[in-house]
């Protein structure tokens, strides 16, 4: 019998306010244990929470990007559950009435694109981290970030491959990260994954029953735990066996799902209003403020760098899927770059010095203008394409001009065609069984011929009067 995966997402995003949710305590990354706590988000007797409006502005503008209905009447809820990082014994949360119902996504599906439905958004407060290095005997509990706004993005059980699970998750963080409302950094635990997986025969409509894949924090990992997972149940229900509802975690060393505890239901958090906060109701003129300023987003400004500047669609989505790089292309463009070439540098060369560094593109010396002016050396054939390399290295290191690093370093281009013919000359002198080769219809040892002449000149001769040399010598 085949089977097929239903896979549904949890995300969860920790949104940029500078503030935790209900109090004044700072939610920078990063601080030592314990050093950004008061009363409130440490559950003390007695103290009561205030709402950080821009948490709520948060999640509305994600849920105008991604499609969704904004509730006009939304509450929170305490969700009760008892662990030592949770210190109040339950979290506000939000159940029946969330702040955004009924959006969607849409992935890349071998070249097609699928629509991921979204069941809700809704914005609660995070737990603090438990910490059980250090002592074979003792846990320890930081609680730095308990408090901080989270936003919960639920999707339909819509995803059928992990593969899918995984462009999904890339999608939304390029969209969160676009509008500014998370920073999208995994491995600081900013953003990260809870899946629920069943798997049931082919042609089948009722759902399997469901396993939770818990806290999931880089792509790679999604991918792989829902591959395993997916493959575990199939097994199961092919041997005959049945499949326990229950949360697993995954273990990236043995590279397998493994038990954690049996599954809750929402009727064992005992989810009921929560007192000490009003309903929230909205004006329309403020969800229409917000949506003014969410901005071009990804998927539209793909397309209009297809349609704009010409780029190739693997070009625009590699270029328009971060922000700051999309802007960074769009402004060399503008400054006089030709679209093609400037896309070439920034998802190759540029690319590669940034990813070695583990740089982002707005913390790097090299601005759009160097490019720019690089580029026009290229054009006017004062440097090589060859050269060109070496000028683009200097800037990135140094932040020079390419003007400045071509005269520094004695990198003006040859093009003094009398010269270039005595070293093509001697070149073809030298290679007298390749010449004959050439001549007997090996056309591809042209190149070999063009590297030559450009290893003797270090590479600054100029390629069009070496090609043009070569050919009339050689036919």
């Amino acid at each position: 019998m085949k089977y097929e995966a239903v896979i549904g997402l949890e995300i969860h995003a920790q949104l940029l306010t500078e503030t935790k949710i209900f109090c004044g305590c700072s939610t920078k990354f990063g601080s030592e244990p314990n050093t950004q706590t008061c009363p409130v988000c440490t559950g003390m007797p007695g103290v009561l929470p205030v709402m950080n409006r821009k948490a709520i502005e948060y999640v509305v503008k994600t849920g105008l990007a991604i499609n969704c209905r904004i509730s006009p009447y939304s509450r929170f809820a305490r969700k009760n559950y008892f662990y030592p990082d949770l210190p109040k014994g339950y979290q506000i949360s939000q159940f029946e009435l969330p702040l955004c119902e009924h959006g969607h996504v849409d992935i890349s599906e071998n070249g097609s694109s699928k629509r991921i439905g979204l069941t809700r958004i809704h914005l609660e407060e995070d737990a603090g981290k438990n910490i059980h290095e250090g002592s074979a005997n003792t846990s320890f509990v930081d609680l730095n970030r308990a408090g901080v706004p989270l936003m919960e993005i639920v999707t339909e059980p819509d995803i059928r491959s992990a593969k899918d699970a995984a462009e999904f998750m890339k999608k939304l963080r390029t969209i969160v990260r676009y509008i500014g409302v998370c920073d999208g950094n995994m491995e600081q635990g900013s953003l990260r994954c809870d899946a629920n997986v069943s798997v049931r025969p082919v042609g089948q409509t009722e759902l399997g029953t469901k396993t939770e894949i818990k806290n999931m924090n880089s792509f790679r990992f999604v991918e792989k735990a829902l591959d395993y997972e997916i493959k575990r149940q199939t097994k199961i229900l092919g041997e005959g066996g049945r499949i326990v509802q229950e949360t697993r975690l995954w273990n990236s060393e043995k590279d397998a799902t493994e038990s954690m505890r049996s599954k809750e239901e929402a009727h064992d958090y005992r989810y009921f209003p929560e007192p000490d906060l009003v309903p929230i109701g909205f004006e329309e003129s403020w969800i229409d403020e917000i949506r003014k300023g969410i901005g071009e987003l990804p998927d539209e400004k793909k397309e209009r760098f297809i349609g704009q500047y010409k780029l190739p669609e693997q070009d625009a989505d590699m270029i328009s899927a971060e922000k700051p790089t999309a802007e960074w292309f769009e402004e060399a463009v503008n400054l006089g770059g030709e679209p093609k070439a400037v896309a070439n540098w920034v998802k190759g060369d540029f690319t590669k010095l940034l990813n070695e560094d583990n740089k982002q593109i707005y913390e790097s010396l090299l601005k759009p203008g160097h490019l720019v002016d690089m580029l026009g050396l290229i054009e006017k054939g004062t440097i090589s394409g060859k050269i060109a390399k070496t000028v683009f290295d200097e800037m990135y290191r140094s932040g020079k001009e390419a003007e400045t690093i071509v005269k520094e370093k004695g990198l003006l281009q040859m093009s003094d065609e009398g010269g270039i013919e005595k070293i093509v000359d001697d070149i073809l002198g030298k290679s007298t069984d390749e010449v004959e080769r050439y001549k007997s219809g090996e056309a591809k040892l042209m190149g070999f011929f063009v590297g030559q002449v450009m290893k003797e000149t270090k590479g600054k001769a100029n390629p069009r009067i070496v090609n043009e040399l070569l050919k009339k010598k050689l036919d």
